[in-house]
């Protein structure tokens, strides 16, 4: 990292700031403390404004978001910045970004490239000025006032979240930050971006989950001993600190590295998902039958794992990819 930023250093002041309180914290406070905070700006160039600490402080973000369930657009805003970063042309690119990094909402798909001219799944669409319109060859943004636009809420299982579906209408309207090539190489990055940021998410929510698990089994008592020191139940419990222990090292790993392509990003993403959802999964059978109350938290970690494996692609997609990749590289 840049500026003598350390992740530990990063890691204790997203402690500081979601980790005491409650799960799923009030949306509209959580978004100006991440906006107060800089973490909208971690990732842009200085030159532009930003902190210019790149991925591995970004990774720091998305994992302390997903520990927390903390809501909001932090994911799409994202996006949206990487691609202003990128429109080197554009008249309006510095007001637009500053705008961007100081907390006005501009959103994008979590679902992908559109083929049919429905974006789905982006967050906080009805309350954001812009929203990131990528297709194939051209990316523009798209203020949500246009003419033509519809904005339509998709009632999902995950609470922490609050999704729409947009269909732009006539884009001609937006701004467009990049055309043909320069437009599909931005929209790669900007999926590898994504999927980085779900993985992160996920791993983080998996963290939470199993340590609010050991917590459980070290407290509850069954024939005069805590849950903890049942055997069968300490292996499962170790089989899953191995699980997300080595999740966590590919994670921090992908970070390090200066580029990482789609696919990999993919199966990054598609391992942590699986990791993440297994573990809540686990999580709540460990908690008995309070684990299956709607008063109790686990279901909100399912539930936001479930949705982060759908979003992005799923596990099946990136494995596929995964694999015919590795057949190329095979057979080269």
């Amino acid at each position: 990292m840049s500026m003598n930023v350390s992740r530990a250093e990063l890691q204790d002041a997203a402690e500081k700031a979601f980790g005491q309180g409650d799960l799923a914290p009030d949306a509209e406070k959580s978004w100006n403390l991440i906006a107060e905070m800089g973490w909208l700006m971690m990732a842009v160039p200085e030159d532009l404004g930003g902190l210019g600490l790149g991925a591995d402080a970004t990774g720091v973000i998305h994992t302390a978001l997903g520990r927390a369930l903390v809501p909001g657009p932090a994911m799409a805003q994202m996006l949206v910045i990487e691609a202003l970063s990128a429109a080197d042309g554009l008249t309006a690119r510095d007001d637009l970004l500053t705008r961007a990094m100081g907390g006005e909402v501009m959103t994008a798909s979590l679902a992908g490239v559109s083929t049919t001219g429905l974006h789905a799944c982006v967050p906080d669409a009805d309350r954001a000025s812009q929203v990131l319109v990528v297709e194939d060859a051209r990316i523009l943004l798209v203020p949500t006032d246009s003419a033509g636009i519809t904005i339509l809420a998709r009632d999902t299982w995950d609470k922490t979240r609050r999704l729409f579906d947009i269909t732009p209408g006539e884009s001609g309207g937006g701004l467009v930050l990049a055309e043909g090539d320069a437009a599909d190489a931005l929209a790669r990055r900007l999926k590898a971006q994504l999927l980085f940021a779900l993985a992160g998410d996920s791993l983080g929510g998996a963290e939470a989950v199993l340590a609010m698990t050991i917590e459980y089994l070290g407290t509850r008592r069954q024939f005069d001993r805590p849950l903890a020191m049942f055997q069968a139940l300490k292996h499962r419990v170790a089989d899953m600190k191995t699980w997300l222990s080595a999740a966590e090292a590919l994670f921090w790993a992908n970070a390090a590295e200066a580029s990482v392509s789609v696919v990999q990003a993919g199966a990054l993403k598609a391992h942590a998902t699986t990791v993440y959802r297994t573990i809540a999964e686990e999580a709540i059978q460990l908690h008995g039958g309070i684990g299956l109350t709607m008063e109790h938290p686990c279901h909100l970690f399912l539930k936001r794992a479930m949705l982060n494996c759908a979003l992005g692609g799923d596990a099946d997609h990136w494995e596929e990819q995964a694999g015919r990749r590795a057949l190329e590289i095979g057979a080269a």
